[in-house]
């Protein structure tokens, strides 16, 4: 008999496509995949929802994706995700092209459900909300081989008066370790070099399983997994950024000398407002302790520009904060009104011209920040896991750069292999990417 192939679209972010990851890891038992939505009898689009451009493109996927149930194969689609979690029968009531929606924590479902509509033609909505789950299981990586990111805790209990992910993800849980280090020995096994660790809150791993913070003992631990070399630790809260996670980094070799810290903004009025659990003068503090604790670190941030009640003066204030720090790397977003938080309600709403205007003026001053910062690494030496090729460049990144978000280096060689480290020397910096030569062909 032939097997029904189920093919799918991921939108959102890093968390989100490891839940994509662990679905496909479901579909394969009983399923073929394929890659190609004309080849499809299944498609899933796992959706985001986090904020209103986001919200857009996941509809506009689904609705790409029904036309293959006129033009090609289709015959089931399905939607998951933070976009379904958060609007759950309503959706599939407003979207009549859909047959199955699943929300976000119970994803071993989905083969009892795709199984359901196939015997029955039945419409499936289960969108239940949990707080216990955690979706584990076997992945399908999608990423390149060489990296691979590996969840350690799911939901958040921060509360950002912008942000829906509590309502829609749950309250903060942590994974066990011995499963952590378990799914790093299954990615090392696999070829992959470089493990990225994520959650909505990484800082805070083990305080809700152990009752104290464990991270630095998870970086550790998959420090001691043979054949991965880089280990990131990304969404790191500064307020929580604690000491023997700094001398963690600090000492251990595989450790990325890199933190990603989701500051948000500077004025100590928007960061009240925010509902963000620290100060400016505390998130300072703690740039200058991990600059000062762990040798050549990189530091990126992500801000947000036109939070309801923004004056000019506290748009200034973040302005004048990235010229002093001159963070390594900084993405910048504009605020989304998002319904059913208290920051849609707030008052003195921005314009979104203002916004629009302000997040170009902070990427403008970032862009000559990294420019000069890029400029000073010409003549270092680093090592540079290759990835990729295209005809001119074999194409890589050094522990300063994490995948998708920031630069790459661009190595004028003819003959390295992906999947391998190699030393590096930069001979030219550009805005956002480094161009190098290998000084030897050792690999590893």
């Amino acid at each position: 008999m032939t097997k029904y192939k189920v093919g799918m679209v991921s939108l959102g972010c890093d968390k989100n496509r490891v839940d994509s990851e662990i679905m496909l890891g479901q579909v394969e038992r009983e399923y073929e995949l394929t890659n190609n939505p004309k080849e499809a009898d299944i498609i899933i689009v796992n959706t985001c929802g986090f904020i209103e451009k986001a919200k857009q493109e996941s509809i506009n996927t689904i609705l790409d994706m029904a036309k293959y149930k006129i033009k090609y194969k289709c015959k089931l689609l399905i939607a998951t995700g933070c976009l379904t979690q958060r609007y759950g029968k309503e959706l599939l009531d407003l979207m009549p092209e859909l047959d199955i929606v699943l929300g976000v924590n119970d994803y071993e479902k989905i083969n009892k459900a795709i199984e359901g509509f196939i015997k029955e033609n039945k419409k499936i909505s289960s969108t239940n909300f949990t707080n216990e789950g955690i979706n584990e299981g076997k992945r399908i990586i999608t990423t390149n081989k060489s990296s691979a990111y590996l969840r350690i805790a799911e939901g958040c209990n921060n509360f950002c008066t912008y942000c829906i992910i509590p309502k829609i993800r749950g309250k903060f849980r942590s994974r066990k370790i011995e499963n952590i280090i378990e799914e790093g020995k299954i990615l090392a096994n696999a070829g992959v070099k470089e493990i990225i660790l994520i959650a909505q809150d990484t800082t805070n791993y083990g305080i809700d399983l152990y009752n104290e913070k464990r991270l630095h003992i998870v970086l550790r631990e998959l420090s001691k997994i043979e054949g991965i070399e880089f280990i990131r630790v990304m969404y790191c809260y500064p307020e929580a950024i604690y000491g023997e996670l700094i001398e963690e980094i600090s000492k251990n070799d595989k450790v990325c000398k890199y933190l990603d810290l989701p500051i948000q903004h500077i004025s100590n009025d928007i960061l009240k407002r925010m509902g963000r659990k620290t100060s400016k003068e505390e998130i300072i503090d703690k740039i200058k302790t991990l600059r000062e604790s762990v040798s050549n670190i990189v530091l990126r941030t992500s801000l947000i520009v036109g939070f309801p009640g923004e004056t000019e003066e506290d748009f200034n204030e973040l302005k004048e904060f990235l010229k002093e720090m001159k963070l390594d790397k900084v993405g910048v977003f504009t605020y989304s009104q998002e319904e059913d938080t208290p920051a849609a309600l707030m008052e003195n709403q921005i314009d979104e011209k203002i916004k629009q205007q302000r997040e170009k003026e902070l990427m403008e001053v970032q862009k000559e920040i990294s420019k000069a910062i890029n400029k000073s690494k010409v003549g270092r030496t680093y090592k540079v896991l290759v990835e990729s090729e295209n005809s001119d460049y074999f194409i890589g990144r050094s522990y300063e750069m994490a995948p998708d978000i920031d630069g790459l280096i661009y190595i004028k060689e003819k003959n390295l292999n992906a999947n391998k480290f190699y030393d590096v020397k930069i001979k030219e910096a550009l805005e956002y990417d480094l161009i190098g030569v290998v000084l030897n062909e050792s690999c590893k």
